[in-house]
């Protein structure tokens, strides 16, 4: 028998919908999370030139570290800025 253990603290297992992907990134406000990992910086540092290339909004944000969920407030302040979220995963 195999025990599959859940490392996030939630008590019981929340059912979320993905959210539909929006068809086009245009007219919309880009926000890129910084999940505090190794080098993440880099990548959106690269990713946030290139949206910006494109005329697109982008405001940035970051964990205070890699080792918990961001703060509630974080989240909070995110949806109510933009219209989209794209975090940085590396290592």
């Amino acid at each position: 028998m195999t025990t599959i253990l859940d490392p996030t603290a939630e008590r019981s297992i929340a059912a979320r919908p993905r959210l539909a992907r929006p068809e086009s990134l245009d007219g919309l406000k880009v926000g890129l999370l910084d999940i505090a990992k190794s080098k993440g910086d880099i990548f959106l540092d690269r990713l946030e030139q290139r949206l910006s290339e494109r005329g697109l909004e982008v405001i940035r944000y970051a964990k205070p570290t890699n080792t918990r969920p961001a703060p509630t407030p974080l989240y909070q302040q995110i949806a109510d800025e933009v219209d989209v979220v794209i975090e940085a995963l590396s290592d």
